[in-house]
């Protein structure tokens, strides 16, 4: 396919005004559903899902299955830079999108064994971002920075990765539609959390209450954001 050819094909893509606002739902990053996405274009399920499928045909979107849902997000960041300069030329605002999550479960709260929620996103973040954690295109792997940093921490690794599962993993959060730390070694970092009594577990849920401590001794050296 030539070029002007393709670039004909991705533009029919994004010119359609359902699957403009689908995308445009997209920006923030997260990932949706495919029923969240034909609520915000106003189009039937089964039309969503023929627009959704013309997207990933385009490589505009991705789709991530996860338990028994599929999710959908922009296929990467020359698709995100691409329709913000879109926006600009058109001279509209982004549009914004936030699920209703109840906020003690929005901030923490426990995915099966592991830590989710909107501060368990920014750890992962915070852990790529200083490359304890690298994807290595199979999950996620634990680099030399980051196994001093875990060892400190108190984390035997060698007894993490014996378990019989996955050791370490993004899980998407249902939430913040952004991946939070799965698998052996997300268990183990809460299992850490609870016990130096950075988190305590609500007795009535699956919400988490993060202590201050957390904070001064394991988030802020981070630089997590704190919930606003």
């Amino acid at each position: 396919m030539v070029a002007d050819t393709g670039l004909a094909h991705v533009a029919a893509a994004i010119a359609e005004p359902a699957r403009a606002a689908m995308l445009c739902a997209l920006l923030d990053g997260r990932a949706r559903t495919a029923t969240e996405l034909a609520a915000q274009a106003d189009v039937a399920a089964s039309t969503a899902s023929a627009h959704l499928a013309r997207l990933v045909e385009q490589r505009l979107l991705q789709c991530v299955p996860q338990g028994k849902h599929r999710y959908y997000q922009l296929a990467g960041a020359d698709a995100a830079q691409a329709l913000e300069a879109l926006l600009v030329l058109s001279g509209r605002p982004r549009p914004a999108f936030r699920p209703a999550t109840p906020s003690g479960l929005r901030v923490a709260r426990t995915c099966y064994d592991h830590m989710a929620g909107e501060i368990a996103v920014h750890l992962l973040q915070a852990l790529t971002q200083r490359r304890w954690l690298v994807n290595d295109g199979d999950g996620l792997c634990v680099t030399r920075e980051g196994t001093r940093g875990l060892l400190d921490w108190g984390i035997d690794l060698d007894e993490v990765r014996q378990r019989r599962r996955r050791f370490a993993c993004p899980c998407l959060d249902w939430s913040e539609r952004r991946p939070h730390l799965g698998g052996a070694l997300g268990a183990a970092l809460l299992t850490l959390a609870q016990q130096r009594r950075w988190v305590q577990r609500e007795l009535d849920g699956r919400a988490l209450r993060v202590q201050p401590r957390a904070w001064r001794e394991w988030l802020d050296p981070l630089e997590v954001p704190r919930p606003a």
